[in-house]
């Protein structure tokens, strides 16, 4: 698997499960030095800070979904998706998707707010305290919703913002738990809160293969796709003790390869050479206007990369890093396995071209 991310298990400040094996990594001050580590604290806008680089093997979900920077290299770090969430339009974030799968969408108003207290997050440019896991953000309020969510951003936690649990947090809640909170239920505590990160990384496998299922030149591998996704769904029903076994790397291996496939089956519709950027360090690089159709940029670290008017149709964006990516005028349809959370992630326009599945962030002007 691709240590650099896509499906391997790359992602941005996600809880970080316990490996077996843990290999102790080194940090760097370079700013441009490569770096494992999705919660990469480099930002175009503020120059050289400390980078740290851990063990990603057994990370919890594999795309972009929040920002988090560790200046102090204390503690895995995650994002957090406001329990009330009205300016973010969720039935128009993610497709619409088989009848027969659980929702994959965060709906807030049926989960426990299991982001805002399982996963941990550290003081940083995205957000303003530190928090262990298991501890309740000093922002939960009693009803399971955020105290200060039309004020997230103002209040130093845009990190928030850009977080997505792709409906985990409602069906560890509702259906694993079965409507059990963790307040009233205190012994379910450490259980749910194991769950929580599974279950997430379960969802948004659903979530990409069901996009590779709506790809008509993707239609070779659609068998496998339906095995892989009736397999997958079955397991997000399953109860805490049997998630507590599930080999999630395995599984995520076997969607990965199926992924990649259905990826160069679309690409290979684009004509002339594609470029090939997987997992590539293009962090600040000046991308303004470039023809990226087709491109594999699978994995690739866009942080702060000026694509103003670039042609990104049909461009593979698994796992790209997009935060502070400057989107303006850029095209985006057709992009494969393009995420709301990127999108969120990013800067744009009114200009920026994206896919009519996604929404608009409301912070780009």
């Amino acid at each position: 698997m691709d240590p650099r991310g896509e499906v391997s298990g790359r992602t941005v400040g996600a809880v970080q499960r316990a490996n077996p094996n843990p290999t102790p990594s080194p940090t760097s001050t370079d700013p441009m030095a490569r770096c494992n580590n999705p919660a990469c604290c480099h930002s175009g806008a503020t120059g050289p800070t400390t980078c740290v680089k851990v063990d990603t093997t057994n990370s919890v979900v594999f795309g972009l979904s929040t920002l988090v920077r560790n200046p102090d290299r204390s503690e895995p770090l995650s994002g957090r998706c406001p329990p009330d969430a009205p300016d973010r339009v969720r039935p128009a974030t993610m497709r619409d998707v088989s009848h027969s799968l659980p929702l994959l969408q965060a709906d807030c108003a049926n989960c426990f707010a299991l982001c805002c207290v399982a996963l941990p997050f550290a003081k940083s440019t995205d957000f303003a305290v530190n928090k262990p896991a298991g501890t309740p953000c000093k922002n939960l309020q009693q009803d399971f919703r955020c105290g200060i969510h039309t004020r997230l951003r103002d209040q130093g936690f845009p990190g928030c913002t850009v977080f997505d649990c792709f409906g985990a947090g409602q069906q560890v809640s509702q259906v694993t738990f079965g409507g059990r909170d963790w307040r009233t239920h205190p012994e379910s505590r450490g259980a749910m809160f194991d769950v929580f990160p599974v279950m997430r990384q379960l969802h948004e496998l659903l979530f990409y293969v069901d996009q590779a299922l709506d790809l008509p030149d993707a239609a070779p591998v659609h068998a496998e796709l339906r095995r892989v996704l009736a397999e997958t769904e079955e397991w997000t029903r399953a109860d805490a003790g049997a998630l507590a076994t599930l080999d999630v790397a395995a599984l995520r291996g076997r969607i990965n390869t199926l992924l990649l496939k259905s990826s160069e089956l679309v690409r290979a519709k684009v004509p002339g050479r594609k470029k090939n950027h997987r997992g590539a360090d293009l962090m600040g690089a000046r991308l303004c206007g470039a023809d990226l159709r087709g491109a594999n940029l699978r994995g690739a670290y866009l942080i702060a990369a000026d694509l103003t008017r670039a042609d990104l149709r049909t461009a593979d964006l698994i796992g790209a890093d997009l935060r502070d990516a400057n989107l303006a005028g850029a095209d985006l349809r057709g992009a494969v396995f393009l995420t709301q959370p990127q999108l969120n992630a990013a800067k744009g326009t009114r200009e920026t071209r994206i896919p009519p599945t996604l929404t608009r962030p409301t912070h780009w002007p």
